[in-house]
C-alpha cells in the first residue's frame, strides 16, 4: 500500500474506535463529505484491504501490447546489445528504433525492459562534490575546444583525435577527426567556426604547448608574455585565449567528448566507415546538425558576440605560421634550415641586419615580409662546408676520415698532485 493509504487507513481507524466522526475524518483526509462515507463505509466492509486502489496490480490500460514488447527486447538484443563497451543505451537505442526500425517506444520504458531483460545495468560511480560554473549568457562568448585520443573507428581504420568546439551558452558544437591534435588540425578547427558562426570572443582550451607555454629566462627578464603560434593566431583575429587549469574547468567540452566517444562510435560503425575522409563527410552532413538539433540550447541572452568573419584572403594571413628572422651580411635568411636570397626590390633593399617575419601557410608556401611588405626571393642551396668543418664533424685516423668519438671525460689518477693535500709551505720530515 501507499503512505497516502496507509494514511485513510489510520484515520478510519480512529473513526471507528470513536475518536472521530466521519466529518472530522473528511477534514483530515482533504475530501468531500460523501466521499468519506463512502470510504468509512468500505472501511467497515473490508477492513484496511479496502483501501487499496482497485488498479493495483493490473495492468494498465495504456500499456504496450506484449507482442510489441517481445519485438523491441528481440531487436535490441539482435542490432544494439553487445558487451558494455559496445551496446548502445536506452536513449540512443529508442532513436534507432524510430530511425531504422519503425518502432516507436519511450526511452524510458525502453529502459525499464532492458533493465529487466539484463540488456542495461545501471552505472553509479561517486564524483567528487565540485562547485557549478554557471555558463556564459550569449553565444560566442566562450567557446571551449579540445581534442579527444579514441578508437573512432574501432578496427575498421587508424586511431584519430577529435577536434571538438563546444560554445558555452548553447552547447552548440562542431567536431572535425584527425591524425593528431597539431598546430594545423586546431587552426582547421578554429577557421571552420569562424567561417561558420564568426569570431567568438574568447576561446577556453588546456595548458599545453600548443596553446599556451611557459616564459624563457629571456623572456622573463624582457617581461614579455610568452606566445605560441595558435596564440599568434588568435592574437590576429582579437580572441581572448583562456588556459584551463584542469580537466573541470573546461567540463563542457570532457563531457561532450563523452558523448561523442559513445554516440559518434556506434553510429560510425553501423555506417561501416572506416576512414578520416568518410568520418568527416558524416560528421558535417548528418551527425553534428542532428547532435545540435537534439542537444543544443538556447541561450541566457538573445545578442550573438560573434564578430563579423574576415574574408578568405585575410583568414589565408591569419591562419599561417610567423617567425621571425634577421637578415644577414649577403641578404640572405634563414628559416628551418632553407637559405632564401633576397632579391633586388622595387625602391630598396631591406636592411641587412634588420628582422623580418617568415609566413608559412597551410599548403607550404612560404613568405617573407619586412614591416608588412611582401620580399621577393630566391632558394638557395645549403653553402658548402668548409674543410674545418667536415673535420670537425668527421675526425682525422690512421685509416682516413672516421667518426669523431664523444669526448671523453679526462680523471686524474690516485697519485697525480691534485690529489696531494695542500702543504705548502711545511717541510717534510
Amino acid at each position: 500500500m501507499s503512505k497516502r493509504e496507509l494514511g485513510k487507513v489510520e484515520v478510519l481507524a480512529r473513526v471507528k474506535s470513536g475518536d472521530l466522526r466521519v466529518v472530522d475524518a473528511a477534514a483530515l483526509l482533504r475530501v468531500s463529505y460523501r466521499q468519506a462515507k463512502r470510504l468509512w463505509k468500505r472501511y467497515r466492509e473490508e477492513g484496511a484491504a479496502g483501501m487499496k486502489h482497485r488498479s493495483a496490480g493490473r495492468r494498465s490500460n495504456r500499456a504496450y501490447a506484449e507482442s510489441l514488447r517481445q519485438k523491441v527486447l528481440r531487436r535490441v538484443r539482435e542490432k544494439y546489445g553487445g558487451e558494455v563497451g559496445e551496446r548502445f543505451g536506452p536513449t540512443l537505442a529508442a532513436e534507432h528504433l524510430a530511425s531504422e526500425d519503425g518502432l516507436q517506444v519511450d526511452a524510458e520504458t525502453l529502459r525499464r525492459w532492458m533493465l529487466g531483460e539484463g540488456l542495461w545495468s545501471r552505472e553509479r560511480r561517486r564524483r567528487r562534490h565540485r562547485r557549478r560554473r554557471q555558463r556564459r549568457e550569449h553565444f560566442g562568448e566562450l567557446v571551449q575546444m579540445d581534442g579527444s585520443f579514441h578508437r573512432w573507428l574501432e578496427g575498421r581504420g587508424a586511431g584519430g583525435c577529435l577536434i571538438d568546439l563546444v560554445d558555452d551558452a548553447t552547447n552548440t558544437t562542431w567536431a572535425h577527426l584527425g591524425k593528431e591534435e597539431t598546430i594545423w588540425a586546431v587552426a582547421d578547427a578554429l577557421r571552420a567556426w569562424i567561417e561558420r558562426h564568426g569570431v567568438p570572443w574568447a576561446l577556453y582550451v588546456d595548458w599545453k604547448n600548443l596553446y599556451k607555454r611557459g616564459a624563457t629566462p629571456g623572456e622573463r627578464l624582457r617581461g614579455e608574455e610568452p606566445i605560441t603560434q595558435f596564440g599568434g593566431m588568435c592574437a590576429r583575429l582579437g580572441i581572448e585565449l583562456i588556459a584551463a587549469s584542469s580537466p573541470q574547468a573546461k567540463g563542457r567540452v570532457e563531457r561532450m567528448h563523452g558523448t561523442h566517444q559513445d554516440r559518434l562510435v556506434k553510429k560510425l560503425r553501423r555506417k561501416e566507415i572506416a576512414t578520416h575522409a568518410q568520418a568527416n563527410a558524416y560528421l558535417e552532413a548528418e551527425y553534428l546538425p542532428d547532435h545540435n538539433r537534439r542537444f543544443a540550447r538556447a541561450a541566457a541572452r538573445a545578442e550573438d558576440y560573434h564578430r563579423r568573419a574576415p574574408r578568405a584572403g585575410e583568414l589565408d594571413k591569419i591562419f599561417r605560421l610567423e617567425s621571425v628572422r634577421r637578415i644577414s651580411d649577403d641578404w640572405v635568411v634563414r628559416y628551418d634550415n632553407r637559405f632564401f636570397q633576397l632579391q633586388p626590390q622595387s625602391h630598396h633593399y631591406a636592411p641587412v641586419k634588420s628582422q623580418v617575419a617568415v609566413c608559412e601557410s597551410r599548403e607550404g608556401s612560404v613568405t617573407i615580409e619586412y614591416r608588412g611588405r611582401a620580399l621577393r626571393w630566391e632558394e638557395i642551396p645549403a653553402p658548402a662546408k668548409t674543410i674545418g668543418q667536415e673535420a670537425m664533424e668527421l675526425g682525422h685516423g690512421r685509416g682516413g676520415l672516421t667518426p669523431r668519438l664523444p669526448k671523453q671525460k679526462w680523471v686524474p689518477p690516485p697519485d697525480h698532485p691534485w690529489r696531494q693535500p695542500a702543504c705548502w709551505g711545511v717541510e717534510k720530515t
